[in-house]
C-alpha cells in the first residue's frame, strides 16, 4: 500500500493505492501546522477502511508528499535569519543581481530587495581565478572573527558564495568546515556544491534561498516523519520536487531549495500520462484548478517544457532559484478567489484567496468575503449537500446574501447574472494565464487538448476551452487530485552538474569523457543506494552550450554517455542547431559552438506499470435534476449524472452536471459529452 499526499492551500489531496486500485480523499488543510491536514487524510482513509489509524498505516511501504511549506515561508518572510558569505570586493551579487526590468521606462517601481540584506552580508579576503588558480589565500583569522560576530546576531543559517569557487572549491569547502566548528548547529549552504553553475548570481541566490529554507524544512520534515512514525507508519516518506520527481525527505531537509515547486510540478506529470493514453492531440494545456492557485502547465510532444528561468515572484523584481525546474504558471484564481467591485465600479476576482481559513462564506467557518465557490453555489453549479460526498454542508444562503450585498448591489445586477459575472471574470484570468504560457512556447491552443485537474477544474473547464479554441477537455477519473496521482506515477529523481569549457574549434573529447564518467559514476551511486530495488532506472546527459560570443546557453540532450570520434561531435554540432533553430527560430550553422555546462539526471521508478482505476470514493451519490443558471439561457432544468451512470462511449449532450464526492464537471447546452474507457470525461466543447 502506498500513500500520495499534496497539500494544497485549501485542501489536502490523498490518493491511497492498495492493490492496485486508488482511493481519492479530501480534508481541509490546516495553514497553521499542514502536517495536522495530511494525518486529517490519512485518518479519512483509516475510517472508510474502518480501521484504526495505525494499523491502517502500518500496512504501508511509501509516502509521497508535495508540499507548499517552502514557498509559503519564502512569500510570507518566515524563512531563517541567514547570513551571506563571499568574495571581497563583491558584496552586491545580491543586490545588482543580473540586470532586467519588466519595464524599462517605469522609473516609479523601487528597486528590489535582496533576498538577503546587506547588513547581514560578509566580505571574506579570498580570491580563486577563472582557471581555479588561487589568487588570494583564504584568511581564515578573518573568517573565524566573522564568525564570532554571527554568533552574536542570533544567525540561523549561512550561505556562501565565492567567486569561481566552481572551478576550485577549496575555499568555500575550508568555510564551511570552520562553520561547523565555530558555530556548530547552524546549518551552510556551500554554491558549489548546491549549484555548480556559471554566474555567481545564480549560484549566491540559490545557496541564499536554500540556507534561509534549512531550519524550517529541517523541522517541517521532521515534524511529518515523527508524527507519521507516532502514528504508526514505518515505511518510506518521500518529497515531490521541481524538477518533477521525488526524493527521500532526508535529502530534500539537506537542499530544501528542491521544494519550492513541490506539489504543483506533479500536474503536468499526470497530465502527460493521460494526455498519451486517452488524446489524440500532441499538445496538452494541463490546468490544476484549486481553491488557492490556478497552475498552468504544458506537455509538448509527449515532453514536459522545463524553464531555467525560475523566479520567486516577478521576474527580475523576485528572486531566481538558480536551478532549472517545470515550467508552471501560477496565478491567484481558484474556487477561494475572492470577489470584489472596486471605486470604478469594476468587478476583480482574486488573487487575494479566503483559502481553507476562514474560506468561502458558503462553508460556514468566518469567510466575510464572496468567492468563486459561492457564486458556483448561487448558480446551482453546486449541491449544497454533495459538496466533498455530503461530508461538508454548504450555506447558500449566505452565499447569496453576500453576493447580493458586495457584487449585485453595487453593479446593479440581479443575483444569478452577478454570480455568473464572477465566474465570467475567474474564466477570463484563467484564459490569459493560459494564453501567455501556449503563445510564448510557440503553440496554439486550439491545436491542444485541455486537461481539468483540481478539484474546482470542472466548474468552469469548458468555458475556458471553448474561449480558447481548444477541441476537448478532459476531465480525468483523478482529476480532483491530479497532483496526488502525479505523484503516484513519479520517479524518484536527481540532477548533477558539471563545468567544463571546451569548443567545437578546439574539442577536448578525453575532458568531456572524463567530466560524463564522474557525472555517470554519481548516478550509478544514486542508484545503487536511495534508487536501489527501483523495478527500472535511466541516465540521461546534456550539454549546456552556445555560439561564440553568446551570453546564454541552451540545454541540448546527448545521444550517449561518452564521444567516440569526430562523428559523436558532429552529431552533437548538429543537434545544437537543431535546438537553436527550434527556439529562436535561427541558427548559424557556420559559428563555433562552445560547452559549458554538463548535466546527468537519474530516474528510478519505484513501482512496475503506471497508474490504476479509481475505486471508491464514498458519500450519497446525487441522481435527478436541479435548477441551473446558464449564461445566456437562464435557469435551465440540468440532469445530474454520476461517472457511474455513463455508459463509455455514449455520447451525450449538456447540459448537464457530473458530480463525483470531490468535483463538479458543468456542461452547458452548446457542449457533448461521453465517459471514456478509463474513467475520464470526454467533452466537445
Amino acid at each position: 500500500m502506498r500513500f500520495a499526499c499534496d497539500t494544497g492551500g485549501t485542501f489536502t489531496d490523498l490518493i491511497v493505492e492498495d492493490d492496485g486500485g486508488l482511493s481519492l480523499y479530501k480534508a481541509p488543510t490546516t495553514p497553521e501546522d499542514p502536517v495536522l491536514g495530511v494525518l486529517d487524510a490519512l485518518s479519512l482513509a483509516a475510517r472508510d477502511r474502518k480501521m484504526e489509524l495505525a494499523a491502517f498505516l502500518s500496512g504501508a511501504e511509501m509516502l509521497i508528499h508535495g508540499t507548499t511549506h517552502a514557498i509559503n515561508a519564502i512569500i510570507t518572510g518566515k524563512t531563517a535569519r541567514t547570513a551571506f558569505l563571499t568574495t571581497k570586493g563583491h558584496p552586491d551579487i545580491l543586490v545588482l543581481r543580473e540586470g532586467g526590468r519588466i519595464e524599462p521606462f517605469n522609473f516609479r517601481v523601487p528597486y528590489p530587495e535582496p533576498y538577503i540584506p546587506r547588513a547581514l552580508t560578509f566580505e571574506i579576503p579570498e580570491r580563486i581565478d577563472s582557471d581555479g588558480n588561487v589568487a588570494l589565500a583564504l584568511d581564515e583569522a578573518a573568517v573565524i572573527d566573522i564568525i564570532a560576530r554571527l554568533g552574536k546576531m542570533d544567525i540561523e543559517a549561512v550561505a556562501v558564495c565565492f567567486l569561481w569557487s566552481i572551478a576550485n572549491p577549496v575555499h568555500e569547502d575550508r568555510v564551511g568546515e570552520l562553520l561547523a566548528e565555530h558555530l556548530p548547529g547552524v546549518p551552510c549552504s556551500l554554491s558549489h556544491i548546491l549549484n555548480p553553475a556559471l554566474r555567481e548570481y545564480r549560484r549566491a541566490s540559490a545557496a541564499a534561498i536554500d540556507a534561509s529554507l534549512k531550519p524550517l524544512m529541517e523541522r517541517y520534515l521532521g515534524s511529518l516523519t515523527g508524527r507519521l512514525t507516532e502514528a504508526g507508519f514505518a515505511g518510506r516518506t518521500l518529497v515531490l520536487t521541481s524538477q518533477g520527481g521525488m526524493i527521500d525527505a532526508g535529502e530534500l531537509a539537506a537542499e530544501p531549495i528542491h521544494a519550492i515547486n513541490s506539489g504543483p510540478s506533479m500536474g503536468p506529470i499526470a497530465g502527460r500520462h493521460y494526455a498519451s493514453s486517452e488524446c489524440p492531440e500532441a499538445n496538452a494545456i494541463i490546468a490544476d484548478t484549486g481553491g488557492t492557485t490556478f497552475d498552468v502547465s504544458l506537455v509538448r510532444g509527449n515532453r514536459i517544457p522545463r524553464t531555467r528561468e525560475t523566479w520567486i515572484g516577478q521576474p527580475f523584481r523576485g528572486h531566481m532559484t538558480g536551478f532549472p525546474s517545470i515550467d508552471i504558471k501560477s496565478v491567484g484564481a481558484g474556487g477561494g478567489s475572492i470577489a470584489g467591485v472596486d471605486d470604478g465600479g469594476i468587478l476583480h476576482v482574486g488573487p487575494d484567496s479566503a483559502g481553507a481559513v476562514p474560506g468561502p462564506v458558503c462553508y460556514g467557518t468566518g469567510g466575510t468575503e464572496p468567492t468563486l465557490t459561492d457564486a458556483c453555489l448561487v448558480l446551482g453549479y453546486l449541491d449544497p449537500d454533495y459538496f466533498l460526498g455530503g461530508a461538508v454542508a454548504l450555506d447558500t444562503g449566505a452565499a447569496e446574501a453576500v453576493i447580493q450585498a458586495r457584487i449585485a448591489g453595487p453593479l446593479g445586477l440581479d443575483l444569478a447574472p452577478a454570480a455568473a459575472a464572477i465566474v465570467e471574470v475567474a474564466t477570463e484570468n484563467m484564459v490569459q494565464a493560459i494564453a501567455e504560457i501556449t503563445v510564448n512556447q510557440g503553440i496554439d491552443p486550439a491545436d491542444a487538448v485541455l486537461i481539468g485537474g483540481g478539484g474546482a477544474a470542472g466548474l468552469n473547464s469548458v468555458f475556458i476551452a471553448r474561449r480558447l479554441g481548444c477541441p476537448r477537455v478532459l476531465i480525468p477519473e483523478t482529476g480532483a487530485g491530479l497532483s496526488a496521482y502525479g505523484a503516484m506515477i513519479s520517479d524518484l529523481t536527481t540532477e548533477f552538474r558539471s563545468i567544463f569549457f571546451t569548443t567545437s574549434e578546439e574539442w577536448d573529447a578525453a575532458g568531456a569523457n572524463r567530466v560524463l564518467a564522474a557525472l555517470e559514476t554519481k548516478c550509478q551511486a544514486f542508484i545503487d543506494g536511495p534508487g536501489s530495488g527501483a523495478a527500472e532506472h535511466r541516465i540521461e546527459f546534456g550539454v549546456e552550450a552556445r555560439y561564440a560570443s553568446q551570453v546564454w546557453e541552451i540545454e541540448v540532450p546527448l545521444a550517449g554517455n561518452h564521444f567516440d570520434g569526430g562523428a559523436d561531435l558532429q552529431k552533437l554540432v548538429e543537434d545544437f542547431h537543431a535546438a537553436h533553430q527550434e527556439i529562436f527560430a535561427i541558427n548559424d550553422p557556420d559559428s563555433i559552438v562552445e560547452f559549458v555546462g554538463w548535466t546527468a539526471s537519474v530516474g528510478c521508478r519505484l513501482r512496475n506499470g503506471a497508474g490504476g482505476r479509481l475505486i471508491s470514493g464514498g458519500g450519497n451519490e446525487p441522481s435527478g435534476s436541479r435548477a441551473i443558471y446558464f449564461e445566456g439561457a437562464g435557469i435551465t432544468d440540468t440532469p445530474i449524472h454520476t461517472p457511474a451512470m455513463l455508459a463509455p462511449g455514449k455520447e451525450m449532450s449538456g447540459p448537464a452536471i457530473i458530480e463525483t464526492p470531490f468535483t463538479t464537471i458543468v456542461i452547458d447546452a452548446q457542449a457533448s459529452f461521453h465517459l471514456t474507457e478509463a474513467g475520464s470525461v470526454n467533452i466537445t466543447p
